[in-house]
């Protein structure tokens, strides 16, 4: 499916379980928190933590860590969580206005166990990302390059579809890649900040992807002939298997394709 058509199935599958929502409050605390531990699952083990999804649901909701893993995974995991619920509070408050504090402080929480004194703070030193020859800008360069984006992305969010501006907002902040560590997450939180506050499904890209992910930012930030279509057929793919699987839990009548 090209992305017009992904797009088009997408809307319309928002506006049925748009149609559908009225969900009581016990069923959206429950949804709340089965979202909060499947992304902070897979949005952690893409970068190479190593807790299961039943590891990361025991921690989250019974405060047991496993034995034999590394103290950082667990800090991951809960400063994630942290993250995730000031995500969720920012999307649900109306208007969204991109900032730069919105950004720093999603950075903050989730890094602020790990390492307090960069914690919300960009870099001041160079960084690479390994697996591609994209090169960050230098350090001196990230807050006028970070004033840019939010410049941009209040400006094209009136333009550009939900699920498209949820998508460059990811791929630009790790563009630039203002943060020593945990840049890929706090990209992915800024991406569901916008889904979430647009009404879409909040969207995880599940670990065996990796590959196919780190591919379609690589053809993004490449030097010669950039594009962001497989980025965008990427999140867009991601949003509508969420789509799927909203509709499944609550077993919510389709249209059959």
């Amino acid at each position: 499916m090209n992305l017009d058509n992904l797009l088009h199935k997408i809307d319309d599958n928002r506006q049925k379980i748009n149609d559908y929502r009225s969900l009581s409050p016990e069923e959206a605390k429950e949804l709340d928190q089965y979202y909060k531990v499947g992304t902070t699952y897979s949005s952690n083990a893409l970068e190479g933590n190593t807790l299961t999804l039943t590891e990361t649901k025991v921690l989250l909701e019974d405060g047991l860590t496993a034995g034999g893993k590394p103290v950082k995974d667990f800090y991951e995991a809960t400063g994630h969580a942290k993250a995730y619920d000031y995500m969720l509070s920012v999307a649900r408050g109306g208007e969204l206005v991109f900032s730069e504090a919105m950004i720093e402080e999603l950075h903050r929480l989730f890094y602020e166990g790990i390492d307090s004194e960069n914690a919300g703070k960009y870099r001041d030193h160079q960084v690479f990302i390994t697996g591609t020859d994209y090169i960050p800008p230098e350090a001196k360069d990230v807050p006028e390059q970070m004033q840019w984006l939010i410049t941009d992305l209040n400006e094209q969010k009136g333009n550009l579809h939900p699920v498209l501006l949820a998508a460059y907002a990811h791929r630009a902040l790790v563009d630039i890649h203002p943060f020593t560590d945990g840049n890929g997450r706090t990209a992915r939180l800024l991406m569901n900040l916008v889904l979430v506050n647009k009404g879409y499904c909040i969207v995880s890209i599940p670990p065996v992807m990796r590959q196919e992910y780190i591919s379609a930012l690589v053809a993004a930030q490449r030097e010669d002939n950039p594009t962001d279509e497989p980025f965008s057929t990427l999140i867009a793919d991601c949003e509508l298997e969420a789509q799927k699987d909203y509709v499944r839990m609550f077993r919510i009548q389709m249209d059959k394709e």
